[in-house]
């Protein structure tokens, strides 16, 4: 069992001194209480796309029509891939493999980076166009949604790569350490997934029918 006197400084659970278990479990539900938070947040918004599509399904089914829906379906396909590579990084710092771990992690970090070039892709000839943000109630929705999507891709992404050095220097996998971090790292990732896989639907299938 994880030993938190041999935590290394400024972390979790050197600063608290719960028995170790007891920590563990409690930096896991401080994370699932910030997914929470962040399914609320998210599902406001999507409670606002249907409101204004009722309103204006003109707007919104020009505007889905106009869409590429191969990158779109190409973007879900690299965020589901991701995530499967930091499930397994997940396991691997649950197995102490710290090879594994680390290369998962490298794999994860180059699916989002693979992410933002589509992405990046997608939004170039929308803006160069005159597609805008505030353009029309669609595409302020989409830059509104997508744009804070992103966002949380960025975060993920710093938190990815923070893991992958720390998993070369055996912070998850050498005796006594724990592998809480990569478990929360996880978690964020999963939501930063399954936010995308609302979001592909609801912006480039539904927005036209």
């Amino acid at each position: 069992m994880f030993n938190h006197k041999n935590a290394p400084d400024g972390t979790f659970f050197n600063f608290h001194k719960e028995p170790p278990l007891v920590a563990y479990e409690f930096f896991k539900l401080g994370m699932w209480i910030f997914l929470a938070t962040e399914v609320l947040f998210f599902g406001g918004l999507f409670a606002a796309y249907f409101i204004l599509k009722y309103k204006w399904p003109e707007v919104f089914a020009a505007g889905s029509a106009y869409l590429d829906v191969k990158l779109g379906a190409t973007n879900t396909v690299v965020l589901l891939a991701s995530s499967l590579t930091m499930a397994l990084a997940v396991d691997a710092a649950q197995r102490k493999n710290k090879g594994k771990l680390t290369l998962m992690l490298g794999a994860t970090f180059l699916g989002a980076c693979g992410f933002l070039v589509i992405k990046g892709m997608e939004w170039y000839p929308k803006l160069t166009s005159g597609k805008l943000p505030g353009s029309d109630v669609f595409f302020s929705v989409y830059y509104m949604t997508t744009g804070l999507h992103l966002i949380h891709v960025l975060i993920g992404m710093y938190y990815i790569a923070l893991m992958f050095f720390r998993s070369r220097t055996g912070r998850y996998t050498d005796e006594g350490a724990s592998h809480a971090g990569v478990e929360v790292g996880g978690l964020y990732w999963h939501l930063v997934d399954v936010i995308w896989i609302f979001l592909f639907p609801l912006l480039y299938l539904l927005g036209g029918h």
